[in-house]
């Protein structure tokens, strides 16, 4: 019988996981098929939730705007998922208990952090608090960054991150523009500059000549703000290897195999962003 993976978020349909999932899936003869699960509320949870127990579903990635919602879902959180109170990988386990996983933070690690050298002297500041932040926040402190602030439109949104991570420094939105002088390392945890969507209104010209710039938005490839800070030759990072990496570590957590990032994988997945 052909199991069922997929993905639930809103909106949905810019996702690369079938993709990455599939090509996977193919490549190590597994009888699977990952999906796109159209969820367009959070009613919608508990039903996915009871497929997953009878299993009819295999195992579920979330996001935005559920990797928060989900978490009252299941049966239990562990390690990353835990500490973040964020889920983004979902599986059935040999007890039948439906465990909620976060691969985000080891995606963020694997993909950019590792390569920060001197990672306890330098200022990160994070722009948003949605859903991936928390995992943000847990992967920069994994890596020895020890000064984090962060910046969002709702401040509430940040106190809650706060009430998390009691050392998280917040800003104030109006001074993004002015605070970015100060910074290491900006990561982009916001939807500004998705496809279709919004960028931000004004250009990162005041930044460090050796600032790190990381983008969790993999589509498109380059957003406006990446590329305007890739011409005045800042080192930058889209968010396309933070999304394979993740997915590898979900695709271990279903399977129990590793599973390779190849050359052949990887022009896929640029092929089906253009």
């Amino acid at each position: 019988m052909i199991k069922k993976f997929g993905i639930i978020g809103n909106p949905i349909k810019h996702s690369l996981s079938p993709v990455l999932h599939n090509y996977w899936f193919k490549k190590y003869n597994i009888n699977a098929d990952y999906s796109i699960m159209d969820v367009k509320d959070e009613n919608q949870l508990p039903g996915i939730i009871k497929q997953i127990r009878n299993r009819e579903i295999s195992g579920i990635n979330i996001t935005l705007p559920y990797k928060q919602k989900i978490v009252s879902h299941v049966d239990t959180v562990i390690n990353d998922a835990e500490i973040t109170s964020s889920v983004n990988t979902i599986y059935l386990d040999n007890q039948d208990t439906i465990v909620g996983e976060n691969t985000d933070v080891f995606g963020l690690q694997a993909a950019y952090l590792k390569e920060i050298d001197n990672a306890s002297k330098k200022k990160a500041l994070i722009i948003g608090a949605g859903g991936v932040s928390p995992s943000v926040i847990l992967s920069l402190q994994k890596s020895g960054v020890n000064e984090i602030s962060i910046i969002n439109r709702t401040r509430e949104k940040c106190i809650f991150l706060k009430n998390k991570f009691n050392k998280l420094k917040i800003i104030e939105w109006e001074n993004l523009k002015e605070e970015i002088k100060n910074f290491d390392i900006i990561i982009n945890a916001t939807s500004l500059g998705l496809k279709n969507s919004k960028d931000f209104d004004f250009n990162f010209d005041q930044t460090k000549s050796n600032l790190i710039y990381i983008d969790t938005i993999y589509n498109p490839l380059e957003t406006k703000t990446l590329k305007y800070l890739k011409k005045m030759d800042i080192k930058v990072f889209n968010g396309l290897s933070m999304f394979i990496y993740q997915g590898q570590k979900a695709f271990y957590l279903w399977n129990k195999i590793n599973p390779e990032i190849d050359d052949k994988l990887i022009e896929l997945l640029v092929s089906n962003l253009k």
